[in-house]
């Protein structure tokens, strides 16, 4: 099995900066793409940054400009600096990933979510 374990959120006024970051862990063979989503309170879950394994880096576009997506891909592990943060921006946010394991099996898992926070 894979898992992911996010952390990182919290409290910040608004104009403040958080970094989130995803470690990946279990069977991996190969990760393909990590994400980062978000839920805010009764709405529903929207993208917010994709970082494929290869290529350009997909943005929100409420978001760009203000968030930096990152992978470090021996370690299986995401990250989202985010700068500027504004009220709009509190949620929680999870990572997502699929790839394949070393069984050869796909796999497609989400984690547990972080809340972030942005409070005066």
């Amino acid at each position: 099995q894979v898992h992911l374990v996010e952390s990182g959120g919290g409290l910040v006024q608004p104009g403040g900066s958080l970094r989130l970051s995803c470690a990946a862990s279990g069977s991996i063979l190969s990760t393909n793409t990590m994400g980062w989503y978000r839920q805010a309170p009764e709405k529903e879950r929207d993208l917010v940054a994709v970082i494929p394994s290869d290529g350009v880096i997909n943005y929100a576009d409420s978001v760009k400009g203000r968030f930096t997506a990152s992978r470090d891909h021996v370690n299986n592990t995401a990250y989202l600096q985010m700068n500027n943060l504004k009220l709009e921006d509190t949620a929680v946010y999870y990572c997502h990933a699929f790839g394949i394991q070393r069984t050869l099996r796909p796999f497609e898992v989400w984690g547990q979510g972080t809340l972030v926070t942005v409070s005066s």
